[in-house]
């Protein structure tokens, strides 16, 4: 009896898998449409993002020109981007089919680009996968499955390994040691000694890869449901010491008289707390990296003065080099520059207070919001009560302005035409300064109206002008 799961592949991969056989080739779903038929998985584990209900990867014993002609006419469209390395792509009714020659595929020891050699055999292609739990296969129309390397088994034990010696895996694409920690935090699955030891062994092979390949692996591991045990295991086997050294520099000692939290472990704990906003998670990675630089001793006890503010511009050069893009580092910076400012309002929140916190994080107040609550990581039940109390606080003081003002919108209350009408002025940098006062003002006292705001503006032109 064939699993209720298993129908939705049968579905979907029907029609292509009679042409294929029609032509006298073999067809076979690989990768995470298989791992899920057999697991079921959490939704949220993001392990294979192009890998859904209308995503499917399979592999074929046709070369990619015969792949061509097999899903042309069939097919709604094609894609060739790929092709020269042994994939085509079709789309067909809404799914999307990602069909690639039985191959192998290593790095030449200096490149970061795979060189590609193909073959016929489905065992061989599997053993050059990732992990064994992904090395499983289902001929299509047939449903036979091929798990040479133990892939069923290892899911039952929750074990995560390569199909060969992970020396070899890793030497064939580097990047699988970045991946093992999205499996690792995924799917639950505790890597065996030999992987461990391996990764340990090569990290430094991980500057081969492309910064872009990097980047998006971290990014499928960040948005994860809780990304803390891949975390570990790239800072604990090197691996973060490659592409993000910021990272393990925050495993401070502790000091035996000014003792302090585990910068790391507190870390960590921040990402874990946030919710699955890539961006998010990303600030909440880099919220503290300004510490290690800043961390100083006095009577008090250990200090991070300014910490938020070096560690922008280290979250900049480090997103930089990751090739981020400006719009997305630049959302990051603000967040990570911005997450003590709850903290620097501890006498209360007058008006004046709350429209410049609003008006400072714009379209990141609810981001800011939740990166300042999950900061809190004390386990002192008393002091976490009185944060998120302040929090709830400042919440509600917001909502309140808002019913009263444009506070999403604070701006100036008369416009640059306006103010050069107002003074009698030109373009030109004046007309700068009146606009940053009226600014001020407007976050000073709020709204006053245009006639008294004419009026402050005169008074402050008239002194202006009278101050040598």
């Amino acid at each position: 009896m064939i699993p209720a799961r298993v129908h939705p592949l049968l579905d979907a991969t029907g029609e292509v898998a009679a042409r294929f056989a029609e032509a006298g080739h073999r067809l076979y779903l690989v990768g995470g449409s298989v791992r899920d038929a057999i697991v079921a998985r959490p939704t949220d584990d993001g392990l294979d993002a192009a890998v859904g209900p209308t995503d499917f990867d399979l592999t074929t014993d046709a070369v990619p020109d015969e792949i061509e002609t097999i899903v042309g006419g069939w097919a709604e469209s094609v894609w060739l981007q790929g092709k020269r390395f042994g994939t085509v792509g079709a789309a067909k009714g809404g799914r999307r089919y990602e069909i690639t020659t039985h191959r192998a595929e290593t790095y030449l020891p200096e490149s970061r680009k795979p060189e590609v050699a193909f073959g016929d055999s489905v065992e061989v292609d599997l053993s050059r996968r990732d992990f064994t739990v992904n090395a499983m296969a289902l001929s299509v129309p047939g449903l036979e499955l091929i798990d040479p390397y133990g892939g069923l088994d290892d899911l039952g034990a929750r074990r995560l390994r390569t199909p060969l010696d992970p020396h070899v895996s890793f030497a064939d694409d580097p990047l699988r040691m970045l991946r093992a920690a999205r499996f690792i935090a995924g799917l639950g699955l505790v890597p065996d000694e030999a992987l461990v030891t391996a990764v340990h062994e090569m990290a430094e092979r991980l500057a081969i890869v492309s910064p872009e390949r990097i980047r998006d692996e971290l990014d499928k591991l960040l948005v994860l449901s809780k990304p803390s045990p891949g975390l570990w295991f790239v800072v604990e086997t090197g691996l973060a010491a490659r592409f993000l050294p910021e990272l393990p520099a925050l495993a401070l000692e502790q000091d035996p008289i000014h003792r302090h939290k585990d910068v790391l472990a507190h870390t960590l704990a921040v990402v874990d707390k946030t919710s699955s906003d890539r961006l998010l998670r990303l600030a909440a990675l880099l919220h503290d990296i300004g510490k290690p630089r800043t961390r100083a001793f006095g009577p008090g006890g250990v200090t991070f003065h300014h910490h938020e503010v070096v560690g922008a511009r280290m979250a900049r050069e480090r997103l930089e080099a990751l090739r981020y893009s400006n719009d997305d580092t630049d959302v990051v910076v603000r967040l990570v520059e911005l997450h003590l400012r709850f903290h620097t309002y501890r006498l209360g929140w007058t008006d004046k207070a709350v429209r410049r916190y609003v008006r400072d994080a714009g379209p990141l107040l609810d981001r800011l919001n939740e990166l300042t609550r999950s900061d809190c990581t004390t386990r002192n039940p008393a002091r976490a009560k009185a944060l998120a109390r302040r929090m709830d606080e400042l919440v509600q003081r917001i909502e309140e302005l808002r019913t009263q003002e444009e506070l999403d919108a604070i701006r100036p209350e008369l416009d640059g035409r306006q103010v050069m009408e107002q003074l009698g002025i030109p373009p030109g940098p004046p007309v700068g300064e009146a606009l940053a006062f009226l600014l001020e003002l407007r976050l000073e006292e709020g709204p006053l109206g245009e006639e008294e705001v004419r009026r402050r503006l005169d008074h402050w032109w008239r002194t202006r002008v009278a101050t040598p």
